[in-house]
């Protein structure tokens, strides 16, 4: 009886220390990572990225941008980073930078199946970045202050004598502001865009801090109308705040629109996880999610003809300019910008 024991223990033992090193030598199932760097507000994006972790098991790594210095402190982060990438993916909410990154050779061509039905001017045709959710500059007017017959249509009204000292415009050295005087130098010409520039500057147009800060200025009457993003004006009438929306030069050269972006960082240390996060953004769930969360404008026309806004935008004029165009004009329209705008020399 003892020997039978005494053998049982033995073999109890060995199949025991078996165990151990099949468990030690075989090799764990590798978790699966993505890290996006994010300059689009984290109120709306991180739920969003929450759910594609959950919906593909795939950990999400997201690094912020700040309100101040929207886009443009992650775009720098990403130029510093060229010879040794930390980000597999940016999600930026304007497309200026994101050409400026592609002509700097820091993103690599991913072309989505989900890019097939983004009309062609909100995306790279060699597949650099791809455009979703839209947005666009607006002129917001108080209309306790200012009548809907005599509201301000035009980026011009900002310069009529009427209006001195009652309208304001975010810095222009950061995020859409930034994109829409580039925009503008380019759709009018340096001399033209120069002489807007100044003529605000004359007529006493103030500069604050950011977008949500000109919405706000507008709402308590501090400014009687301003230039901010549609996102920022649907936050407003959302919470039935005394404004109205205007889409400027209808009858003319139209309307700034842009797009949120999203690309594939040249050097990725997690490629193919990449690859399903941008697929994931590119989705109409996402597209869906944003307009009704965040108030984007969606591109695809599925999405579009099935989501409520607060404003119709469909038919809206957008400037026939693209944005490499635009890009090239991102230097001298700083440099002017801040000299004109800023008295930064």
């Amino acid at each position: 009886m003892r020997l039978d024991l005494k053998i049982k223990i033995c073999l109890f033992l060995i199949i025991l220390v078996s165990i151990i090193v099949i468990l030690t030598i075989t090799p764990k199932k590798q978790e699966k990572v993505v890290v996006v760097y994010v300059s689009h507000d984290q109120d709306y994006s991180e739920p969003i990225l929450k759910e594609f972790e959950k919906k593909y098991e795939v950990r999400v790594t997201a690094v912020y941008d700040t309100e101040a210095t929207k886009s443009v402190g992650l775009v720098n982060r990403i130029l510093a980073e060229k010879s040794n990438p930390q980000a597999d993916v940016f999600w930026n909410n304007e497309p200026i930078g994101t050409v400026y990154l592609k002509k700097a050779g820091v993103l690599e061509p991913y072309c989505s199946p989900n890019a097939k039905d983004i009309p062609e001017q909100f995306k790279d045709k060699d597949c650099y970045w791809t455009g979703f959710a839209a947005r666009a500059r607006v002129i917001i007017y108080n209309t306790r202050l200012i009548n809907e017959s005599e509201a301000p249509k035009s980026i011009y009204d900002f310069l009529d004598p009427k209006w001195k000292g009652k309208a304001c415009i975010a810095d222009p050295r950061f995020g859409s502001t930034r994109s829409h005087i580039a925009s503008l130098f380019a759709l009018l010409g340096v001399e033209n865009a120069k002489k807007l520039l100044e003529e605000m500057v004359k007529n006493d147009v103030k500069v604050v801090a950011s977008n949500s800060m000109v919405r706000d200025m507008v709402v308590a009457g501090k400014c009687w109308f301003g230039l901010t993003d549609t996102d920022d004006a649907f936050d407003a009438i959302r919470e039935n705040k005394p404004i109205k929306i205007i889409f400027p030069d209808q009858d003319s050269f139209g309307t700034f629109v842009f797009p949120n972006t999203v690309m594939l960082i040249k050097g990725a240390k997690h490629k193919e996880e990449a690859k399903l996060l941008i697929d994931y953004l590119l989705s109409p769930e996402v597209e869906r999610k944003l307009a009704q969360s965040a108030l984007q404008l969606p591109l695809k026309t599925s999405v579009r003809n099935n989501v409520t806004l607060p404003i119709d935008w469909g038919n809206v004029k957008s400037y026939e300019v693209n944005f490499e165009e635009v890009c090239d004009y991102l230097n001298i329209s700083q440099k002017y910008a801040k000299e004109i705008l800023l008295k930064i020399k």
